[in-house]
């Protein structure tokens, strides 16, 4: 049985890892990203469907400490405005339903930057300067990572297990965290744990790394979840067996796997036949899901139905 790499972790987060890997390989846990309060995307299902998810994503964006809204796109200010109290509307739902939640940190870069900043072609930060002792990057990235610290804190008094997904698609070079290479993403990821196990103590955290590439891999003492994003070009069925294979080969083949985002659900009956261990998977936000741009009905339908996946 696999235990939480934190060996402090609270009840509910080495029951939350438990059902992960129970679950894997005999069901998949169905997933849905939101970004704003009124949550559109489950309505959305549930409409379709008559079902809800039982994982939601949600975003943290909005709380990033340095964004620069006087030099920002009209797009980048409706993603900040959508993202804002979302943390209480995940903390409400959690409280209310036995789901599960998992985060997302589009991160704005701690130092300079505009617009979108999270994206390194908006900023010049260079997040290998946070890995040498007295610079500047790495004075604000403790300061940004003790305010997002704080702010989980509510979670931790309520024993309420988050699915903590931080420097995601490390893999690329898009994000400012991911620029400098996968092993400068993997240190930041390391620095990151101790400080939120050691000095906050935020217990209910369970650690979900999110890279493909080999040379990323912070090593099975600090990641409790494997995951990879995956976006198809376009819609063919797939149990994204091969993805799985190549993430365990990789990576670690002792740790739950997921498919932390994805453009198109996998098939659920391919799934149902093939057991490929996938614990969850995500639908991103937005036209991923509502519309049939990228799933349609009768997909979202099958996979709802299907006694294999796990709803609400």
């Amino acid at each position: 049985m696999q235990k939480p790499v934190n060996k402090n972790a609270t009840e509910n987060a080495r029951k939350l890892l438990t059902y992960l890997e129970e679950t894997a390989g005999r069901a998949i846990i169905t997933g849905q990203h939101t970004q704003t309060i009124p949550m559109e995307e489950i309505g959305w299902i549930e409409e379709q469907t008559g079902r809800r998810p039982k994982l939601r994503g949600f975003e943290l964006l909005a709380y990033s400490p340095n964004i620069n809204y006087e030099d920002a796109s009209e797009a980048c200010l409706t993603e900040i405005y959508e993202n804002r109290g979302t943390l209480e509307t995940a903390l409400q739902w959690a409280e209310e339903s036995d789901g599960i939640l998992t985060f997302s940190f589009h991160w704005y870069s701690p130092i300079g930057g505009r617009d979108k900043s999270f994206y390194i072609q908006n900023t010049d930060f260079d997040a290998s300067r946070i890995l040498t002792e007295g610079t500047p990057e790495r004075e604000a990235f403790y300061h940004d990572m003790d305010v997002i610290a704080e702010l989980l804190k509510p979670f931790l008094e309520k024993d309420i297990p988050i699915l903590w997904r931080p420097f995601h698609e490390s893999d690329g070079a898009w994000f400012w965290w991911g620029a400098k290479g996968p092993e400068v993403a993997c240190e930041l990821y390391k620095l990151m744990y101790e400080h939120y196990t050691k000095v906050h103590r935020l217990d209910n955290l369970l650690w979900v790394w999110n890279c493909r590439l080999r040379e990323g891999y912070p090593g099975d003492e600090y990641v409790d979840v494997i995951s990879v994003d995956i976006y198809l070009e376009k819609y063919t069925p797939t149990d994204y067996k091969d993805d799985y294979e190549k993430l365990i080969k990789n990576t670690t083949k002792n740790k739950v796997a997921a498919l932390a985002e994805v453009g198109y659900i996998p098939d659920v009956k391919m799934l149902e036949k093939s057991r490929v261990p996938w614990a969850y998977y995500m639908t991103w936000s937005k036209e991923f899901c509502i519309g049939e741009q990228y799933n349609s009905v009768e997909k979202l339908k099958e996979m709802y139905d299907n006694n294999y996946s796990i709803k609400e």
